[in-house]
């Protein structure tokens, strides 16, 4: 494991037969972006989103039309659970709940009276399924903004902790915690302040954190530095993209920290101006190609044969590029020099080997 400190320890929930928290692996989810009336798009969006390795689908359910949604995705057979995302309207929640979503997304503070969360989780309860409470900036209690001088780290994290007291009094604690911030300092702050005070399973992210280019940094920074903590139990990398993406940053995140120890890391060097093949496309079909790949190696793809396999002698196996040509290498051992354009095929031809 990278990080020196140990994975916090927290109770489980179990989100339609993914478990979240306890020794399970860190779980992967994103959200549908299609417009929700358009049941076609969606549906292509959450298979093409599970075919990434998405293992939980969260999707805005704002109307009934949304909870019509949910049953047309179950009926077409997506395997993933889903999440009802909620803000206002308890009776869609419950709605949800009977078309058969897997867990409820909440802020209890905006869904009404007591007695309307208490709704909510008797039916919850009854059906064995957890509950999500979000906080973000934006929600924040305008008491809590007042006493801490705006939506502080203290002030995200009370918040939450007050939400999951809400939800505790009525005999509920399959529950979940996110406290999300555009602000990636704040972000952190925020989720050291709740795992100190709760056992609860987290689910990290960094909102709004922008496009693919800065969002990627944003949310590898934020959501990488408190799993290099040992926080955090599920992840969504949230990107003005393409859902899939998300799925492709999550997963390259959690394999920077060793948290996919079965699954292939690639090396690469930044080239120079000893690079003689098109090694940045090289590297590029490689990593495509190693998304099906599933077992624990490390392929790296280094520019120079003068350099390359010396310096990536620790990979299991790897290229490096010559004059027109490149070298197949395992363990800094020279195996045999291979055309440029065959080098790629070369090298998963090896892969499958190993």
């Amino acid at each position: 494991m990278l990080f020196e400190k140990p994975r916090r320890e927290c109770r489980f929930v179990n989100v339609g037969g993914i478990q979240i928290g306890g020794n399970a692996p860190i779980a992967v989810q994103s959200m549908l972006n299609a417009p929700s009336g358009d049941f076609d798009a969606n549906i292509k969006q959450a298979k093409d989103l599970e075919e990434a390795g998405c293992h939980i689908i969260r999707l805005a359910v704002s109307s009934m039309v949304d909870v019509e949604l949910i049953a047309k995705l179950k009926d077409e057979g997506v395997k993933a659970p889903l999440v009802a995302d909620i803000h206002f309207d308890y009776k869609i929640a419950l709605a949800s709940i009977d078309a058969g979503v897997d867990k409820i997304r909440i802020n209890p503070g905006y869904i009404g009276s007591r007695e309307n969360v208490e709704k909510v989780v008797d039916v919850c309860k009854s059906k064995g399924l957890p509950i999500r409470i979000g906080v973000n900036s934006g929600s924040v209690e305008k008491h809590l903004v007042e006493k801490y001088n705006g939506p502080t780290p203290t002030a995200m994290a009370l918040s939450a902790l007050e939400h999951s007291f809400i939800l505790e009094d009525c005999g509920f604690k399959d529950i979940v915690i996110s406290i999300k911030s555009s602000d990636v300092r704040n972000t952190i702050k925020a989720y050291r302040i709740v795992a100190n005070e709760c056992d609860y399973p987290l689910h990290l992210g960094v909102t709004e954190a922008g496009t693919s280019r800065m969002g990627l940094i944003k949310s590898s920074v934020g959501i990488g530095s408190l799993l290099a903590d040992g926080i955090g139990d599920t992840i969504r990398v949230s990107l003005t993209a393409n859902p899939v993406e998300e799925i492709y940053a999550a997963y390259d995140l959690l394999q920077s920290l060793d948290l996919l120890p079965n699954e292939p890391q690639l090396i690469s060097c930044p080239t120079c101006g000893r690079t003689q093949i098109d090694l940045i496309s090289i590297a590029n079909e490689v990593e495509d190609r190693l998304r099906k790949v599933h077992k624990p190696i490390k392929v790296a793809v280094m520019g120079c044969p003068i350099n390359g396999p010396g310096e990536a002698k620790n990979a299991d196996i790897g290229i490096a590029g010559g004059k027109g040509c490149g070298l197949l290498f395992k363990k800094g051992e020279i195996l045999r020099k291979v055309p440029e354009e065959s080098l790629i095929d070369e090298l998963f031809m090896e892969i499958e080997r190993m």
